[in-house]
């Protein structure tokens, strides 16, 4: 009783804070580095990304969330972890009258978790290994706790830059010893099938617009191709090939829509050699053709 009545009263305090710095519905960037706050007022709407490794908290509310090839079901007091990029759709819901959905979130740094992963090994902290990329779970009251102390410095400017990387490396060590920390640790331990996982998702990341030969990307993690088509189904709920049309679409979109690109060009950029083709798929994964698609997000994001 006493644990959740500690959740009850951190839940409180964070909900303040996000209320107190969100002005409107949105997803919203705060002076801490890596911490987001999160506030949707629309009922039954849903939004697509691809999101990086993040870890986050449902405050209020409720969301279905579609990560790789899973539905998860959040809501209040709930957390998340994602290890991987991967794509995301969520559904934000309402279950009682003029209630908000309040969340927070904060990203994943990579060469934190490995760093940490090696510090765990060497006095052999003991973790739960998982074979996925996403885990969702109750959250810990030692993470909600420290999510607070990270929280509150958004109203303490003057702290940031001394506190703030010293309490996101706890929260880092909080979620990788915690109930959900063997999804990280799978990912992040090297030398593990999932962490050469990693350096595929990390290579077909950083060459978008390059033809993808399965074969030579094992070659170059040090897989086989069975292997390696096994774990990256695992991690990210898609093949290789999947995956980078995903990849494919969302930086075209962000191209579209933060580049003022032409769909035409975006295709291009991002490798496809046939716009019809790109129109197609882009259409197939967003609901709508390029043009038609960020003249609704444009109207919606300036009003």
């Amino acid at each position: 009783m006493e644990v959740q009545n500690k959740i009850g009263i951190y839940n409180q305090k964070l909900k303040q804070i996000v209320e107190r710095n969100t002005p409107g519905d949105g997803i919203f960037q705060t002076a801490v580095p890596s911490l987001f706050f999160v506030r949707k007022k629309q009922i039954n709407q849903t939004d697509k990304c691809f999101v990086k490794p993040h870890v986050s908290v449902v405050l209020q509310g409720h969301k279905i969330s579609i990560l790789g090839n899973q539905e998860y079901h959040l809501e209040k007091n709930k957390c998340i972890v994602s290890g991987v990029d991967a794509k995301s759709s969520s559904n934000f819901l309402v279950k009682e009258p003029y209630e908000e959905f309040l969340s927070l979130f904060f990203y994943l740094d990579r060469k934190m978790l490995s760093e940490l992963i090696l510090e765990m090994e060497k006095h052999n902290i003991p973790y739960a290994p998982s074979k996925f990329g996403f885990s969702v779970g109750d959250v810990d009251v030692e993470i909600l706790e420290c999510l607070y102390r990270l929280a509150e410095l958004v109203d303490k400017p003057d702290q940031i830059s001394l506190r703030a990387p010293m309490i996101l490396r706890e929260l880092h060590y909080l979620v990788l010893i915690g109930k959900q920390g063997g999804v990280l640790y799978g990912l992040y331990a090297q030398g593990s099938d999932k962490n050469n996982v990693i350096q595929a998702i990390s290579f077909l990341k950083e060459n978008v617009a390059e033809p993808l030969i399965v074969e030579d990307l094992a070659k170059k993690v040090h897989m086989s191709v069975s292997s390696l088509y096994r774990h990256f189904k695992d991690v990210t709920g898609s093949s290789p090939l999947q995956y980078q049309k995903q990849l494919r679409l969302y930086e075209a979109q962000r191209l579209m829509f933060m580049e003022n690109e032409k769909a035409s060009v975006a295709a291009l950029r991002v490798g496809y050699e046939s716009v019809t083709q790109f129109n197609r798929e882009y259409k197939r994964m967003f609901g709508e053709p390029p043009h038609r698609d960020m003249t609704k997000r444009k109207n919606s994001f300036w009003g």
